[in-house]
């Protein structure tokens, strides 16, 4: 890719930044193990952003800080092989920023995968610059590693399902819950505020809406068990005036959430509104964030 000094992505890889942080190495055995469920490789990538500080920087500043990364590519990728001996593990040092660096690594078929916090600064991978940045204008899947590595033996993935235009996003975690051996539990969160305005409605409506949500949600649980039917399936509905709230509280109970991306464009970007910029800060296990096509309608999350 353009701006890059070592390496390359191979197809479908899965792509994690590393900054030096605590949380981006956390991020990286995450990703490690990921890969390795996945039968494919793990990309390191670390930007220093030289070109986009070259008037700020001096040649001995830009030498410095590329000997640095190329050093910590290395340290990274030497305790990634020493927990997994058999994964493929490349690396790249790019002269660009990390939110370009990272897209650009992971191109149309990769997995992009980025710690929670970060060293501040310009190395920032603070969730709120440069993480936000990556998220936000996703056009393939985003893990934000959050919670702790070890979930204490939690065994579920969790999907958050409002209708029958979350199908592909329950299929990508599907897959994650497969290749986890895990179970999935589809949760639809129903905002009765959201749904009927602030207008007391009758309680004949309430039932009718109520039915037809649940409705929605069965018919794509039906569709997700005929797909894997190795796989158990739970789908569970609850009434909130805040949905981010509820999936933040269920998220204590999953080893992943999984969430589609904003359907319409606006507020952070083209993937984030305001239910998946809530679960990105406060959920308490990773966060795989589906971007959505174009083939696919209705309101954002």
């Amino acid at each position: 890719m353009e701006g890059s000094i070592t390496g390359g992505s191979e197809p479908g890889s899965v792509v994690v930044g590393v900054d030096g942080s605590e949380q981006a190495r956390a991020a990286a055995l995450w990703a490690a193990a990921e890969a390795v469920r996945r039968g494919s490789s793990l990309h390191l990538v670390h930007a220093t952003d030289t070109d986009g500080r070259a008037a700020d920087l001096s040649e001995n500043n830009v030498l410095s800080l590329r000997a640095e990364g190329r050093e910590l590519l290395e340290h990274t990728a030497a305790a990634v092989s020493e927990r997994h001996p058999g994964l493929p593990v490349t690396t790249e040092l790019s002269r660009g920023g990390p939110a370009v660096s990272l897209h650009g690594a992971a191109a149309n078929d990769g997995i992009l995968v980025v710690g929670n916090r970060g060293l501040g600064g310009f190395n920032s991978l603070l969730l709120g610059s440069v993480g936000l940045k990556v998220a936000a204008s996703a056009k393939t899947p985003v893990i934000v590693v959050r919670g702790t590595a070890d979930p204490n033996g939690i065994s579920t993935v969790l999907v958050a399902v409002r209708d029958e235009h979350d199908l592909v996003c329950a299929r990508h975690a599907a897959r994650e819950a497969a290749l986890c051996k895990a179970s999935l539990r589809l949760l639809h969160v129903w905002n009765l505020l959201q749904s009927v305005g602030y207008v007391a409605p009758l309680l004949d409506d309430v039932d009718e809406l109520a039915g037809g949500r649940m409705g929605s949600v069965a018919a794509v649980a039906d569709l997700i068990r005929a797909e894997f039917p190795e796989l158990t399936v739970d789908v569970d509905a609850e009434k909130s005036v805040s949905v981010a709230a509820v999936l933040v509280e269920a998220s204590h109970h999953a080893q992943l959430l999984v969430m589609g991306g904003r359907r319409s464009p606006g507020y952070i970007g083209p993937t984030l509104g305001r239910v998946t910029h809530s679960l990105l800060h406060h959920a308490h296990c990773p966060v795989e964030l589906i971007p959505r096509s174009e083939k696919e309608h209705g309101g954002g999350s």
